[in-house]
């Protein structure tokens, strides 16, 4: 998984803030910690964002032990049906960390990322069906699902990205991403691992640590949209941060769609655009945009990586092939999740019959063949008139008026229509927010008058997750939506 742990002991593989490894130190410490692992039992990781953390995975890798990693701000209840489901035999932490009371039984292991000296010599490479991290799904339609995610899933799609984005072990990637997920984790932390190349995690995020980082030698950026609205909104004023990202090889987002607007000022900035994939927790990246792909434009998620099969089919299961035809993503390949630990039935109503993964997410195809995601099938495909709606790209267009900060769209039910469109807004100015006449017509001026939102919903924020994803299910009409 890891051919640079033997390969270049002298380079550093890891930092966080002040603390780093060497690939030499890291096969240390994360080898001495794979000897003391149960064998053929789980471990949960506390995942902070830490050394100890990335160690301690790497270590679960190298002794065939599947990790589970734990959200460090996940609440008491789905915590304990997290371990409930499943079983880890131990924890491992940061030495001195405080866990919750419901891994009081749990027996701890400390991981120590001071070993030096020669690494263990490693166990045998299991085979690649085997379980390497289970991932929980965020529950937003009841508990969390564990993912559990194969070797030959993780060693498939980062040499997919290797090829889309022309990774090199030369490159040294920033974030301050979350461990616990596939962004921050697999494709943050493993990714970088996997090439040769290294990490520099900046903690907490701030535009004045990604210009530190990007103007001392990191080569890659990789961030959700929210960090990239921050980066947006300061990158006109801030010479040094417009150079640092100018400067940068490859600037990666993920995790929910970029708005257009956010694209078009970090371009018109630093003559650098953001590139744009699409993953799942059970599938990791479908698609990309390349690194090499000068034509596509913003707002679109690229095309199918390597060894990705992708289809779009209608409501009857007709494959979709036209341009502008909104569809559910199917994928299949050696990228795929081998399904939910514990749950054969939600694992079978997962797949067709011959194979292809139902992701639940709506796109469409752009000219060129590069998809555009409209939102989750569940909460983002509007009915409305006969007609199908995605709120993605009518988002996009309420953030381009100057009198919105945040954007979120979704459909209820609505007695002539079907489905009416709603805006929840959070103006840029509170004292001063949009009429909702004036936004229904700004979207009428730039998309199909029926995708104009009918009621506006004024908001102080936005409902956002921990990747920074709106969650719309937490959207309840308040008393100031207004009829449009």
């Amino acid at each position: 998984m890891f051919p640079a742990l033997a390969a270049r002991p002298g380079r550093t593989a890891l930092r966080f803030g002040e603390r780093a490894l060497t690939y030499g130190r890291l096969a240390a410490a994360a080898g001495t910690l794979a000897a003391r692992l149960p064998a053929g039992r789980r471990v949960a990781c506390w995942a902070t964002p830490t050394l100890e953390t990335a160690v301690g995975v790497v270590a679960g890798l190298l002794a065939g032990v599947p990790v589970v990693p734990l959200n460090p701000r996940t609440g008491e209840r789905e915590l304990a049906h997290i371990l409930g489901d499943a079983a880890p035999a131990a924890v491992l932490a940061a030495p001195g960390e405080r866990l919750p009371d419901a891994l009081g039984a749990l027996p701890r292991t400390d991981v120590d990322v001071t070993a030096t000296g020669p690494a263990p010599v490693p166990a045998p490479e299991p085979p690649p069906e085997s379980p390497a991290l289970i991932v929980y799904t965020s529950g937003t339609t009841g508990p969390p699902k564990g993912a559990v995610l194969p070797r030959r899933a993780l060693a498939a799609n980062l040499d997919a990205l290797r090829d889309a984005w022309q990774w090199t072990a030369d490159d040294v990637l920033a974030h301050a991403l979350p461990l616990f997920h596939v962004h921050g984790l697999i494709l943050g932390v493993l990714g970088p691992l996997r090439r040769g190349g290294a990490v520099r995690h900046l903690g907490r995020f701030s535009a004045e640590g990604v210009a530190r980082e990007l103007s001392s030698g990191a080569t890659m950026l990789f961030a959700v949209p929210t960090m990239y609205h921050r980066l947006a909104e300061a990158v006109g004023t801030d010479p040094a941060l417009a150079r640092a990202l100018a400067g940068a090889r490859l600037l990666v987002s993920g995790s929910a769609a970029l708005p257009v607007h956010d694209h078009e000022r970090i371009l018109a900035a630093t003559g650098r655009r953001v590139v744009e994939r699409y993953g799942m927790t059970e599938t990791l990246m479908n698609t990309s945009v390349r690194a090499d792909d000068t034509d596509t434009g913003p707002g679109t998620v690229g095309v199918p990586l390597a060894g990705v099969e992708l289809r779009l089919v209608d409501e009857e299961e007709a494959e979709l092939t036209g341009a502008g035809e909104v569809g559910e993503i199917r994928v299949r390949g050696p990228h795929l999740f081998s399904g939910y630990l514990n749950r054969p039935d939600a694992t079978a109503a997962a797949f067709t019959a011959d194979g292809w993964f139902r992701t639940g997410d709506m796109a469409v195809r752009a000219p060129g063949g590069a998809l555009r995601i409209v939102g989750r099938q569940a909460t983002d495909l509007i009915k409305s008139g006969g007609y199908k709606i995605g709120a993605g790209e009518i988002e996009n267009v309420l953030l381009e008026h100057p009198a919105v900060a945040e954007a979120a769209v979704t459909g209820e039910p609505d007695t002539d229509l079907g489905e009416r469109v709603v805006a929840w807004i959070v103006p840029a100015d509170p004292g001063e927010p949009p009429a909702a006449g004036e936004l229904a017509g700004h979207v009428s001026a730039q998309l199909a008058p029926h995708k104009r939102p009918r009621t506006v919903h004024l908001l102080a924020a936005l409902p956002r997750n921990d990747m920074g994803k709106v969650m719309k299910r937490a959207l309840a009409a308040p008393e100031t939506g207004r009829d449009g």
